[in-house]
């Protein structure tokens, strides 16, 4: 194998655990909506929580005191405290989002295109508006938090952008945000370690 062909599949290496991570991260937030629905409004069948479903049968979790989520719940949440350093107020709001939009069974589906729609438009938002700056060296980490916080305000507050596309993004994010309510913090919390692991850097 020749030099270029050794540097390309170790750059499609690279690219491949980049996504495994990055999917593996945003599986733990599912598994953390999902418990939290599944104990709140007392779901049995789980085959309607894939991620949950997945998750609880890896890592071999019991039912919990014969409710469904609540374990899931607290060991989804451990490992993102432990892994991504979410705070406590992450996991509240979290729990106060859904608490308002998922009243009844038939809210869940709602629920998460609103996530999934407002999920999508964050990220295409704050990864355009910081391209350049992603090339601020990982070990630099307060500085691109810091970046971070400043792009999530803009995309939040901002009304003049020269790509249509983005400044389309940005009315979606605060149109899906009317419904979800979370904060500043909550979103640079969220998108921060999707930031990281896309440098190729460790989130803590």
């Amino acid at each position: 194998m020749g030099i270029l062909s050794k540097l390309m599949s170790k750059k499609e290496e690279m690219e491949e655990k980049i996504r495994a991570r990055e999917e593996e991260y945003i599986s733990l937030i599912r598994v953390y909506f999902q418990s939290v629905i599944a104990a709140n409004l007392g779901i049995t069948n789980i085959r309607m929580l894939p991620d949950l479903a997945m998750f609880k049968r890896m890592l071999k979790i019991p039912t919990q005191n014969g409710r469904l989520g609540l374990a899931e719940k607290t060991a989804s949440r451990k490992i993102l405290m432990q892994d991504y350093g979410h705070s406590e107020q992450f996991f509240d709001e979290i729990d106060s989002s859904i608490k308002r939009q998922c009243k009844r069974q038939t809210d869940i589906q709602a629920f998460f295109y609103t996530f999934q729609g407002f999920s999508t438009d964050l990220l295409m938002a704050v990864g355009t508006d910081m391209q350049w700056k992603l090339r601020v060296p990982s070990f630099l980490r307060k500085m691109i938090r810091s970046m971070t916080e400043k792009s999530v305000h803009d995309v939040l507050t901002k009304s003049s952008w020269k790509a249509a596309d983005v400044r389309q993004a940005c009315w979606n994010v605060r149109g899906y945000n009317e419904k979800l309510n979370y904060s500043e913090k909550w979103m640079v919390e969220y998108i921060f370690p999707i930031l990281m692991i896309a440098k190729g850097s460790k989130v803590k």
